[in-house]
């Protein structure tokens, strides 16, 4: 990542501020994905040509060609890739159990040539952005852990999580029992990381509330350019309901698993060959 030359001079210098900005960089480094397929969102949502390729389909192609990138670019590993790919296989699946006619939790009212019954498959780049930051950012900031709970603990609450979105229209809904769930697995956990020189530490489920979040803020967005639409916002835009919030704190928890779960691969892997 290069920087001016000022700028640079300036960040080398040892200080809060400067702890601060590489920390704010860093961030938005690792968000690359997610931000240029928002941009994309927004930007085609504002203007778009009559050029004979639907929006979504131009949106399906354009998400490719950031992922190619960032392969060819070396910012993101292959191993990574097969992770990310994997979680936008799972994303897509529930797309199209969500937007079934028989559910129909939110729909995508422009027109698609690359789809897959009601879901144009750019959609599931939208989840594999987050699962592209939580990779990139494991690395950028060199993340370690503290009390990190057994791995089919949070495997279990994950994969239980990821099977919620589909039982409760059916069963129980049990998100709050497994919100709280994952509080308890990772209520001493802590993960360490390392914004410019030292290594910090910060609660793992304050990491999760915040990236839950900014989840939650993209979405907004999504909907006000008319990307995606919820069955409450057909007559004019409203706010995404808090509940979408639960939903993306519990959905993240399948994308940190499978990039754990990849990391202690690695790590073996490493150890093997040593």
């Amino acid at each position: 990542m290069r920087l001016p030359a000022v700028l640079e001079n300036y960040l080398k210098r040892e200080g809060p501020v400067q702890e601060f900005l590489w920390f704010g960089l860093k961030q938005a480094w690792a968000c690359i994905f997610g931000a240029l397929l928002l941009a994309g969102l927004i930007g085609s949502s504002i203007w778009y040509p009559d050029w004979g390729l639907h929006r979504y389909d131009f949106l399906f192609l354009y998400a490719v060609a950031i992922q190619a990138a960032l392969i060819l670019l070396k910012l993101e590993t292959m191993r990574e890739c097969a992770v990310v790919i994997l979680f936008h296989i799972l994303a897509t699946a529930m797309e199209l159990f969500k937007t079934s006619e028989s559910i129909g939790s939110w729909s995508y009212p422009g027109d698609a040539g690359i789809q897959i019954g009601n879901v144009p498959l750019f959609a599931g780049f939208m989840y594999s952005a987050v699962g592209s930051y939580m990779a990139r950012i494991w690395r950028i900031f060199d993340f370690r852990f503290e009390h990190f709970p057994a791995f089919w603990i949070a495997a279990l609450l994950a994969g239980l999580s990821y099977l919620n979105f589909f039982t409760h229209h059916y069963l129980l809904d049990i998100r709050w029992w497994l919100i709280g769930g994952v509080s308890l697995a990772y209520f001493r956990t802590r993960v360490l990381f390392t914004p410019m020189n030292h290594e910090r530490s910060m609660s793992l489920l304050l990491g999760f509330v915040l990236v839950s979040f900014f989840l939650w803020i993209a979405e907004n967005l999504g909907t006000v350019t008319k990307t995606w639409i919820y069955p409450d916002q057909t007559a004019a835009w409203k706010l995404v309901s808090l509940g979408k919030f639960t939903a993306w704190f519990l959905l993240m928890q399948l994308s940190f698993v499978l990039i754990y779960g990849l990391r202690k691969f690695e790590e073996r892997l490493k150890g093997s060959e040593s």
